[in-house]
Parts: structure tokens; sequence; C-alpha cells
């Protein structure tokens, strides 16, 4: 057996004795990718096992993340820290072996996957980040960023629907150094893909402008050598090279849909063995051949100083361009950032919230360099285009508005990778009914912990006229439920430059705007009660806080509901207090003194918002009340609808006095 096959079959047999110890796991994958994922790390990876996040490194994602066992037995092998002790802990409790690949968990991981279709998703962002970032900083002769970004994907990939968003921009947009293998194996979890799966997907990848090879088998590795070459020359198209492999190949198994998602057992890890030739009987053994001939350290070392002397030719020809780049892949704000935040008067012209977003992208556009991205044919609505920057296009990527079409799941993937990439802060907007469609990519947004900026208008009924199908109820309690994320739903244009000074300060979670379409009045400037995600705005007159009976709870446009039912009842001689709400994530965090201060134990409470009430009863408890939507909305003009719908100063008060009794 020659070298190149017994590195093949080690990467195999790793894989399936990773899965069999755990008694669980998917081993077909890894038995049928194992040449390609070879070829690819051997023969073009670029990486520099003992520094992961080398910034010049290629990007490789593994897609196909139920195939783990495949790129921890990679990790190994090349020289990350994943010693065989981790292999052996496959999916067990603290181990660096997770069941998928998770990124900031396991050293050596570009993302975070899968979730199917997500992980290419997101390689569509690294590379959009790369062209992006060539455009602006790359000089004569200093190529700095020039990496090439890949992934490894399966049938259940290019199904899901996320992937014909995701294709679908990468080819309009020419990225030619994306490549995706495809793991062409005519199988899946509950049959053979010709039941399910029957497009003729060459075409259609040609059809969204890529350069398509095929390997006809998928262990001549010469085949899969040439095809990848030939994609790295055509530098106008994405590539997808079909690899025709076998999934399970090797094992009992081979070739059918058992081998997918069990672990073969101890017979089948055995006969499998005995097919590749394994000569080994000790399970996890690493020839010491192997182990020399795919160790990625001296190489890896040696190709991250050649970038770093290149870079270093950069630092002394374009010192302002590197301090740029330095401090754009180190998230630092500028010092006098706060500075450029608009203050809006009290008093001054009613303003919704989204159009008091638009304005804060402006005017911390030209600081905070990193910060890109656009909406699902929204802009115009969202307000989030920088006015100052063209769109970005095939040949002039170097733009930071990117018009991402009405594709929101891929969007927000594709912001994913390129926060991942490093260096930009995107963001992303639709209007907020439309997170369904992004919600998943939202979610990888906060277990990678990457702080993507998702602007999310058109908040409540209050957007009127377009009716239930555009007004969002249930989808505000569903961001909010997301760990590791912040939500804010600032009451006025004060609120919103805080909640984006909040953002952008924010560097391990994603946060989520939401913003009106409606004109709220100015409230007075008050940052820091905004950061720490709920203040007083109006207390009780005449009580110094300890009179209150009641405390009207609320965020966003109700804010202002809650001040009008504040003066009703105050004519009434009921003492309220008003608190907005604008970040419950924010709030949580503050110590108990600053939260009993805000929400005085032993006061009732009403919360008001025009969305689910869900939310709520965390801070209005079982003997207070929510002022929310329990039903869909309907087609009227705002002002109708709040009332219609007992977001009024009357009916508040009502609730109130009832509470009292």
């Amino acid at each position: 057996m020659n070298l190149d096959q017994l590195s093949i079959n080690t990467i195999r047999t790793l894989s399936i004795d990773g899965v069999q110890a755990a008694n669980s796991g998917h081993p077909g994958a890894p038995l049928g990718m194992a040449p390609m994922a070879y070829v690819l790390w051997q023969d073009f990876l670029r990486h520099n096992p003992k520094h992961p996040e080398w910034m010049g490194r290629d990007r490789y994602v593994l897609s196909a993340g139920h195939a783990s066992m495949l790129i921890y037995s990679l990790l190994h092998l090349t020289g990350y820290d994943m010693p065989l002790s981790e292999l052996k802990h496959f999916r067990q409790w603290g181990s660096k072996t997770p069941g998928h690949p998770e990124f900031f968990h396991t050293p050596g991981l570009d993302a975070t996957t899968g979730p199917l279709g997500q992980g290419a998703g997101m390689t569509v962002g690294m590379a959009i980040a790369q062209a992006h970032l060539a455009q602006r900083f790359n000089r004569p002769g200093l190529d700095i960023f020039n990496n090439y970004t890949y992934s490894m994907v399966s049938d259940g990939d290019l199904q899901e629907g996320i992937n014909h968003e995701s294709a679908s921009l990468a080819g309009h947009l020419q990225l030619g150094k994306l490549i995706w293998l495809y793991d062409d194996n005519d199988v899946q979890l509950d049959s053979a893909t010709s039941k399910t799966f029957t497009d003729q997907t060459s075409l259609r990848y040609e059809s969204y402008g890529w350069q398509v090879l095929e390997v006809a088998d998928g262990n001549d590795i010469v085949a899969i050598k040439n095809a990848i070459e030939a994609a790295r020359n055509d530098t106008n198209r994405p590539s997808l090279i079909r690899v025709k492999t076998i999934i399970g190949y090797g094992s009992p198994r081979a070739g059918t849909n058992k081998a997918h998602g069990e672990p073969l057992g101890e017979e089948g890890v055995a006969a499998t063995k005995t097919a590749l030739g394994w000569a080994y009987p000790e399970p996890f053994t690493v020839p010491a051949e192997v182990a020399q001939h795919m160790s990625h350290v001296e190489r890896g070392a040696q190709q991250e100083a050649e970038w770093n002397a290149l870079m270093n030719q950069y630092r002394a020809e374009y010192p302002a361009e590197a301090a740029e780049i330095d401090a754009m892949f180190a998230r630092d704000l500028p010092k006098d950032f706060a500075d450029v935040l608009p203050s809006f008067d009290v008093g001054g012209k009613a303003m919704a919230t989204r159009a008091a977003s638009g304005k804060v992208i402006n005017a911390i556009a030209p600081k905070v360099t990193g910060l890109l991205g656009g909406s699902a044919d929204l802009s115009g609505s969202t307000k989030t285009t920088i006015e100052n920057s063209g769109a970005m296009q095939s040949g002039d990527m170097k733009e930071r508005n990117i018009y991402f079409g009405v594709r929101e799941f891929g969007m927000s993937a594709a912001a994913n990778g390129m926060s991942l990439y490093g260096g930009l802060r995107p963001m992303v907007g639709t209007f907020l009914v439309f997170a369904d469609y992004l919600k998943a990519a939202f979610r990888l947004s906060a277990l990678q912990k990457q702080p993507v900026t998702y602007v999310l208008t058109h908040d409540s009924i209050g957007l009127g006229e377009d009716g239930p199908t555009h007004q969002p109820i249930e989808q505000l309690a569903m961001l909010r439920a997301v760990p590791n994320s912040y939500v804010i739903r600032p009451a006025d244009a004060n609120e919103t430059a805080a909640a984006w000074q909040m953002a952008l300060e924010q560097t391990k979670a994603p946060t989520a705007l939401i913003l009106t379409r409606q004109d709220l009045p100015i409230l007075p400037r008050n940052h820091g009660g905004v950061k720490k995600g709920a203040y007083v705005l109006k207390d009780a007159e005449g009580t110094d806080g300890k009179g209150a009976q009641i405390i009207l709870v609320a965020s966003g446009s109700e804010v202002h509901v809650a001040l009008e039912a504040a003066e009703v009842l105050s004519a009434e001689g009921i003492g309220a207090r008003v608190v907005s709400m604008p970040c419950m994530e924010a709030f949580r965090e503050q110590d108990q003194a600053y939260k009993d201060s805000i929400l005085t134990p032993g006061v009732k409470r009403v919360a008001i918002e025009a969305l689910s009430p869900q939310p709520w009863y965390e801070w209005v408890g079982l003997d207070g009340a929510v002022v929310g939507m329990s039903t869909f909305g309907a087609s009227a003009p705002a002002k109708t609808l709040f009332e219609k719908f007992g977001f009024s100063a009357a009916n508040v008060s009502k609730v109130v006095r009832g509470l009292l009794q």
C-alpha cells in the first residue's frame, strides 16, 4: 500500500474508530470523502496548525458537519491541538470533538456546521470578505488577501433552500476563489437520492454562473487533484467539483443509507478494515510514516512566514492601510467613536427609529471602516445604505453596500461568513416579520459568537396598512429566546443611537435592532440607561420614586403609550413610574440592586408591547399584566390599529385600575 493510500485509510479508520467508541455518529461520509479531503489538505490547503487564526490562511468549512470525525482526524494528523485522546472521546462531555464541528470550541475550525446548507452559505460570505478586502487593500506585488475558500458539501447541503440563495449570489458576484467539493454519493439518510433529488445539478450550477467539474471515481486522487487545480485556475467563477463517491466505502453497508448515521458495530469495523487492507489491529492507530507525511506543522510555519514577510513589506510601504487592517481584525473601535454618534433634540421632529438608524449608520461608517452590508431587497425601507459607498458587484468588490436580493437566509449566512473571515462588521436588514426566514442563521451567529448586526424594521402592527402578513407578532419573542444574543427595541432616535453603540461594542454576540416604520417623538438622551437594558424614563410625580403605585414598562413605540397612560393615571391620583426596557438581555446582566432600583420589589407592573406577550412575564410576574398581541393584526392605518388592539392610554389605564383593585 503506497503512502497516499495508507494516509487516506488512516483518515478512514480514525473516523470509524471514533464513531464506534462513542457508539454514535456518522461513519459513512468520512469513508467516502477521505480521498478528496486528503488531496485538499495535503496538496492545496494553506494553513498553520500552530496558529489556527493566521489571517493569511485558506478557509475550509466542512458543510456536511455530520461527517465531523473526518475533520477531527485531519486536525490530529496535520498537527493541531487535537491529541488522539480527544478522538477517543468523540461526542463526550468536555471533549474537543463534539458531534458536529463547533467554532470557538475546537482549534482549527473556521465555522460551526451541521445544519445543512449553512456551512456552504457561510463560505460565500468568506469569499465575499476575501474579494472585498483584496480589492480595498492589495497593492501590486503585495497580495496580502489572496486565500481560497473551500467547502465540502453533501446531497443534503445542495437540497436545502439556502443553497439556492447562496449559490446564486456567489455566481452573480463571480467569486472565483470559492471552491465546493460535492460528495455525490447517491444516498441520504432516508433513502437513495433518486427518491428525492433528480434535478440536473450540474446544469443548475452552470446556470448560476459556476464552473462545474466532475470526478468519476472518488478514489482517484490524481483526478481530484487535477479538478482542484482547474477550479483554482478559473478566477472568474466559483467552482463545484462533483466527486462521485461511495458512502461507507469498504464497509458492509457501503452504498446504502444504513451507512449514514449509525456506528458500524465491532464486526462492521473489523470487516471494513479488512476490506481496506488495514494491517493494524489496535483502534486509533496512526502509522509513523503517515504521521510524518501528513504533518503540516513545518509547512504551515513556512507558509505563514512567507506571508508575514509579504505583510511586513506591506507595512513598510503602506503603514496607514496596515494599521487600518490591524484595527479591523482586532475589532477595535476608534477612540472618538462615541463622539460621532448623532444626538437628537427633545421636541425636535418626530422620527421613525429606522430613519434614525440610517442616520447613525452614515455617521459611524467613515469611522468604522469594517462596517458593510445591506438588505434583502429592502435597503430603502430598512435604511441600511451607506451613502458614501456604491454597491458591491463583480469587478467592484471594494464597495460597502451589498445587494443581497430577496435572499434573507443566504444573506444572513453570508454575513456570518464575513464576520468569521475577520476584519468586517457585517449588517443585514429586512422586515422583522421575515426574521422567520433568517432565524437559523441568527442562531448560528449566536452559537459562533459572531457580532453580526441585524437591522429588523417595521417592527409591529404599527407598520399599518400592509396588514397581518407583514405585521410581526411572535418574531420578537423568538429572537429573544436565542442564547448569547442581544435584542434591542429602542423607543426613539436617541435610544437608537445608543443601540448602535451597543451593537458595535459587542465582539462576541449578534445584535438585533428592532425598529419602527412610524415616527416617534424624541426622548431625552440616556445612553447609560439604554446600555443597562432598562431605565426609569419618568417617575411618579412628586413621589421621589417611593410612592409609585404601578410601574409601566415598555419597549419601542409603546414607551410613548406608557407615558401617555402615566399622565392619565396621575390625573386620577395614581402614581405611575414609566420604565423603558429596550434590551431585556442587557438588563438581565445587571446586578440585583440596579434591577430593584428600576423595578421596585412589591410594586405591581404592567408591560406594554404590540407583539407577543410571553417574554414580559419574567418582569411583571404572575401578579402583573401584559398588554400585548395574542392575535394577528389587520390592515389599517397604524393609529387605528393601536386603538383597536388596546395600545392606548385609555386601555392601559383601565388595565392598571383593574390590577390595583
